[in-house]
């Protein structure tokens, strides 16, 4: 006779970011089995693997998650690693259910909810949360392989600050808020320093200068009430924000000037003879070293079932995936409005989605199981 070691839990939450962790939270609050996975080894190293000089674009009293403010002065940007470290004390204020080191290989539909695939064994579950946002494979053009090795070239998600690069001109792609950061960076440590990309916009006053404070209001207003999918505005820019990135926020476009960065608003299309860059005027760049701030592509690819666009992204609304009862996700970008994959506004995509579980299913199905 062979034993079922299948584990029986009600709702499983794939991610510990902050999208899985304020979720989780609000389930384990309302008394439901849940257990959250992460792939990586410690609660908060999703943030600890950006770029070393991050800072959030939101002050401290707009950053915390259901339950727990962030500790900083409300005026303060925190940096990776304090974001990090709050995550981590997050998780082990509220006791959340977090098993870290554990990469989910399938989820698939199940006669009762869903059958996922781990490194460790098999998990049955009412209900599945995917909570691993939107930053998902790194992506560079196909043609980015043709430049000579001995250019450096790296995604942004490779990038930690300029020591990784060597010396001579740095040509960055990609002018969203992570072009913008790196190409600043960069050009002040010394680097003859090229920003390649379409100009998204900024915001019209400095968000850490004398008028942050009134700021901080419009933008929780503005980011989580008007540039929502309820309004023409917040429809329009979702595609805006999904596919190209959003307005700058801290760098602006006179930061880049006084830095002696030269922004050139061209897409580039090609390589020639192995070093240079082909702008879409037919133009070259020369670089010893490129940051590709291209972004991700969706990579949902470990979910057997047929709920995605032809571009990757699911169907879903808030979160809510009709087509697959029980399956749900949180922390997308603009799942419901701009702040959606921020501390800002994961809480509020978080609630939605607990609520509907709680409806479709309003008591446990399945008894506890040990973490």
């Amino acid at each position: 006779m062979t034993l079922d070691t299948t584990e029986h839990i009600d709702t499983l939450v794939i991610g510990a970011g902050q999208a899985g962790l304020a979720t989780g939270k609000l389930l384990v609050e309302r008394g439901r089995n849940v257990v959250i996975l992460d792939a990586l080894g410690r609660v908060g190293d999703n943030w600890r693997r950006h770029y070393d000089s991050l800072r959030l674009y939101s002050p401290a009293c707009l950053d915390g998650l259901p339950g727990m403010d962030f500790p900083a002065p409300s005026h303060h940007f925190p940096t990776r690693d304090e974001v990090a470290d709050y995550l981590e004390d997050y998780a082990r204020h509220f006791a959340l259910p977090v098993r870290n080191g554990v990469r989910v290989h399938e989820v698939a539909p199940d006669r009762d909810g869903y059958v996922v695939q781990t490194e460790t064994g098999q998990i049955r579950a009412a209900n599945v949360v995917v909570a691993t946002g939107t930053f998902g494979r790194p992506h560079v053009p196909d043609f980015a392989s043709n430049l000579d090795p001995t250019i450096t070239q790296l995604h942004s998600s490779q990038y930690g600050n300029p020591t990784d690069l060597q010396p001579g001109p740095v040509v960055v792609v990609g002018a969203a808020h992570s072009g913008a950061d790196i190409a600043l960076e960069v050009a002040r440590a010394g680097h003859a320093t090229t920003l390649v990309g379409r100009d998204p916009g900024q915001v019209p006053v400095d968000i850490e200068g004398r008028l942050g404070p009134l700021l901080t209001r419009l933008e929780r207003f503005v980011f989580t009430k008007v540039m929502t999918l309820r309004t023409p505005m917040g429809r329009k820019a979702r595609e805006r924000v999904r596919n190209h990135g959003g307005i700058l926020l801290r760098v602006r476009r006179g930061d880049l000037r006084d830095a002696g960065v030269d922004w050139v608003t061209q897409r580039v299309d090609g390589i020639h003879a192995g070093r240079l860059l082909v702008l879409d005027d037919d133009s070259t760049i020369d670089a010893a070293n490129v940051v590709w701030c291209t972004g991700y592509r969706q990579d949902f690819g470990w979910i057997d079932l047929p709920v995605f666009t032809d571009d990757g992204w699911p169907r879903e609304h808030r979160g809510v995936v009709a087509d697959a009862p029980g399956l749900y996700f949180v922390g997308l970008a603009f799942q419901y409005s701009f702040a959606s994959m921020l501390l800002l506004g994961v809480g509020q995509d978080a609630r939605h989605v607990v609520d509907h579980l709680l409806a479709r299913q309003p008591t446990p199905s399945a008894s506890p199981s040990p973490a």
